[in-house]
């Protein structure tokens, strides 16, 4: 997994107008305010493994940590990893919570966050492993909607 490549990818995601509807784009899933990029996927299939599929999480679980360092290099050490729990749970009392975070806090556990100097935009890296019957994706988003 090349870091500098999706380094690149969130640099432009940081800089390209957010597109006027929901749908898909060239980086994955967007809409007004942000994108939710594939940066990387375990390709194919899920493997019915356990053991490989918990050594793949791992690397890319690895691959986000090496990433997060380098954002932090760039915009300062991120708090606490951000837990989507709570915010599945408000989902599940009805409060709606908005896009890009309502479909994040589905596929992934946690999000590491920054504010991009300069941008007004925020930047999430995290791992999308929570489906065992889904490959394993390593998440890019960038929006402007500040976490709720």
């Amino acid at each position: 997994m090349d870091i500098e490549r999706y380094l690149a990818a969130i640099d432009e995601l940081c800089s390209r107008p957010f597109p006027a509807e929901h749908g898909r784009s060239d980086a994955g899933m967007a809409g007004p305010g942000y994108f939710i990029a594939e940066l990387a996927t375990s390709h194919g299939a899920p493997t019915a493994d356990a053991v490989e599929r918990i050594r793949t999480a791992e690397d890319f679980h690895d691959v986000k940590e090496a990433i997060s360092e380098q954002l932090n290099s760039r915009w300062g050490r991120q708090q606490l990893p951000w837990g989507m729990l709570t915010l599945r749970l408000r989902i599940d009392r009805g409060e709606v919570i908005p896009d890009p975070w309502n479909t994040a806090s589905h596929v992934v556990d946690e999000l590491n966050v920054w504010q991009a100097d300069g941008s007004g935009r925020w930047v999430a890296v995290g791992v999308a492993d929570r489906e065992q019957d889904d490959e394993i994706r390593l998440l890019a988003i960038v929006t402007e909607t500040a976490q709720p």
